[in-house]
This record gives C-alpha cells, sequence and structure tokens, in this order.
C-alpha cells in the first residue's frame, strides 16, 4: 500500500498543482478552449483531485469517478470544448503531478519508500477512469443535443 508521505506531498503542494495546470490549461496550444473558462474556475477543478488525492486513490468508487468526470465531460461539451482537448487537459493534470514528484525528487526513492509500481497503477486507474468517463460524459451532452435539434 501506498504510504502517506506520498499522499501530503501531493496535497500539500495541491494549491502549486492547481495554478500551474491551470496556466498550463490557458496557454497550451493544445488546450485553446480553455482560454474561455476563467482561470479561478480551472484551479478550483485542479484543486478537488490535488488536494483529496488520497481520498481519490484509496477511498473513492468507479462510480464516485463516473458521476464526477460524466458531470466534466458534459460540461466541457456545453461549453463547446473539443473532445481530444478535454482528454489533454485530463493527461496534463496526471503529467502535474510526476513534475512534482520529480521536482521533489521523490519520484527516484518511490520504489524504496511506498512502491512506485503500486503508485503508478493507482494513479494510472484513476486518471483512467476519469479519461473514460469524462468522455462518456461529452459524448451524451453531444447525443443530446442533437437529439433536441
Amino acid at each position: 500500500m501506498v504510504g502517506n508521505r506520498l499522499f501530503q506531498i501531493v496535497e500539500t503542494h495541491s494549491r502549486e498543482l492547481s495554478l500551474s495546470l491551470a496556466k498550463k490549461l490557458r496557454t497550451s496550444e493544445r488546450t485553446k478552449g480553455y482560454r474561455n473558462i476563467p482561470e479561478v474556475d480551472l484551479a478550483e477543478l485542479g484543486l478537488q483531485v490535488y488536494e483529496n488525492l488520497s481520498e481519490w486513490l484509496l477511498t473513492k468508487t468507479s462510480s464516485d469517478i463516473e458521476l464526477r468526470y460524466k458531470e466534466l465531460g458534459n460540461r466541457r461539451a456545453q461549453q463547446g470544448i473539443p473532445l481530444s482537448q478535454l482528454i489533454w487537459a485530463l493527461l496534463l493534470s496526471k503529467e502535474e503531478l510526476w513534475a512534482l514528484l520529480q521536482r521533489e525528487r521523490f519520484a527516484d526513492r518511490i520504489l524504496e519508500l511506498y512502491g512506485e509500481r503500486e503508485f503508478a497503477r493507482m494513479l494510472d486507474n484513476f486518471f483512467d477512469q476519469a479519461l473514460y468517463f469524462a468522455t462518456r460524459g461529452y459524448e451524451e451532452s453531444v447525443q443530446k443535443k442533437a437529439h433536441v435539434a
């Protein structure tokens, strides 16, 4: 099982991670649609995950992730964000975590301290599910819009 220290590092830096992610979303050529979303809203979304990472990885169920990320996908579709940009945004949010761990020189010690494989598996599982459910929410929103038209 992954130790608490790893989660504490991420959760302690959650605001920094969220602000960095928001800035990248607003400046990346791959997420141009996010420039229309207020930066404070983007930072809040990242904060919800980073601030409670241990909860998301250890106690949240697939149903919890489905509910959260289908709603996110739906919201992005309503905002006119292309699906490819939504996917890239989710990948960027995972990348921010790994960048933090590298900056903290923690990535080299994960294997020794907490088991790199277990943490990576949990992190990948969370983001894979988030990506899948956000895509489903997006698609459902597009289908509803098509039925109304």
